[in-house]
């Protein structure tokens, strides 16, 4: 643990939120990729965001449950807005340098290059800087400056708009709909909010089912079903009183957990995939669950019905999930990923989940379909912006074929 990085992270946020709406075909900017990244390079010990919040009242509470420390700049007579929220980054970053010793990496998380010589100040006091920024909106002058830089629009978990990657515009004289993912998240904000916990139990349990599971492990849904089942249940609303169903919708979003609904095979196999590239060395069982909990503080292998993380990591390596190995102590394997090839592998992959679905399927629910079958599966990690690119490339290798169908307003893709 002693040799753990330490990260203070700094928000210039109405850099990165102006950029993403900008750049990333008006889509709101969200810190959980980001988190989700920092979290396999070290500790976070410290989060500030820095702007004028009366301009983004409505990303507040996305910021808080990540718990991010809000850093007013209001707007005075005759002062520069965004200056004062520059300065006072600056100040605040070198005043922890100084005062902080045990932080040892500093992220910044801006595009603007006015911050570049705060990044050199900070490299020569022996801090290691990581930047983070919407690429079209950052500085060619700042990338150069860091000792990483991270683009949030390649950041796992970042869904570019189809819009903004070529997806065919609506004819005239119709009425525009929104992209395939838009009905989905829409759906997920109506229904009513659901434990976490509850999701994966019974996304295991479905894979229990499947498969013959080992001895060791108990019912996967037996202890999550009765733990939060009250919390998981909505209290119904007044069918008169719109203003309280909405005051009780709010506060289960604030109370639900800023984590992914992902299953959790595939967030054990995205966390690992992002440990093996960023270190040289092995990932051990010890250094994966230290991560894991990084992302989510509430995470325990218990709550999929498993005793220990080794016992889930068994369960996960039977299926072909992950590889173990034996690891430097007793009780600490190695943790690695199968081999996955090349691209043309993943369209091959691409190819045989189609033709599994009766030899067409439409392009919102394809990748959900192909992670099932390789929870690692990543369109980032093989260099494609999303899943469209990443389709639209397998169609030129000849793998499937793409066609927009606009009774369903999706991509068909058939093989």
């Amino acid at each position: 643990m002693d040799l753990e990085e330490r990260l203070a992270v700094f928000i210039d946020y109405e850099n990165l939120a102006l950029g993403a709406r900008e750049h990333l075909g008006g889509m709101q900017f969200d810190f959980g990729p980001i988190a989700d990244a920092l979290a396999v390079r070290g500790r976070v010990v410290a989060r500030r965001a820095y702007a004028d919040w009366s301009y983004f009242d409505e990303d507040r509470r996305m910021l808080t449950r990540h718990q991010v420390e809000l850093i007013e700049m209001t707007q005075r007579m005759g002062a520069s807005r965004k200056n004062a929220a520059d300065i006072k980054m600056v100040v605040d970053a070198i005043e922890m340098a100084f005062e902080r010793d045990y932080i040892s990496t500093f992220v910044m998380c801006t595009g603007d290059s006015d911050f570049s010589p705060l990044v050199h100040k900070l490299r020569e006091l022996n801090k290691r800087v990581i930047g983070v920024g919407v690429e079209k909106s950052t500085s060619r002058l700042l990338p150069a400056a860091c000792d990483e830089f991270l683009f949030y629009d390649r950041l796992e978990g970042v869904e570019v708009p189809d819009d903004d990657l070529g997806a065919p515009a609506p004819k005239r004289g119709t009425r525009s709909r929104r992209p395939a993912a838009a009905p989905e998240r829409a759906a997920a904000q109506k229904a009513p909010t659901t434990s976490r916990r509850t999701k994966a139990a019974e996304a295991v349990a479905e894979a229990v089912a499947e498969t013959p599971a080992p001895d060791a492990v108990v019912e996967p849904e037996a202890k999550p079903a009765t733990r939060r089942r009250k919390k998981a249940e909505p209290a119904p609303a007044p069918v008169d009183v719109a203003p309280e169903a909405e005051i009780d919708a709010s506060e289960q979003e604030e109370e639900a957990p800023a984590s992914s609904d992902a299953p959790m095979e595939v967030r054990v196999a995205q966390t690992l995939a992002d440990l093996q590239s960023s270190t040289s060395g092995p990932v051990t069982a010890s250094a994966l669950k230290r991560t894991l909990l990084r992302k989510d503080a509430t995470f325990s292998e218990s709550d999929y019905g498993f005793r220990t993380f080794g016992e889930f990591l068994r369960f996960l390596a039977d299926r072909g999930f992950v590889e173990l190995a034996t690891g430097p102590s007793a009780g600490d394997p190695e943790v690695s990923l199968p081999e996955q090839g090349n691209t043309d592998s993943a369209f091959v992959l691409l190819r045989t989940v189609v033709q599994e679905s009766k030899g067409s399927a439409a392009l919102s629910g394809l990748k959900n379909a192909v992670r099932k079958k390789r929870p690692d599966f990543s369109e980032k990690a093989l260099g494609f912006r999303g899943f469209l690119q990443f389709a639209k490339a397998a169609e030129a290798a000849g793998a499937v074929t793409l066609a927009w169908d606009d009774d369903a307003d999706d991509y068909l893709v058939t093989a």
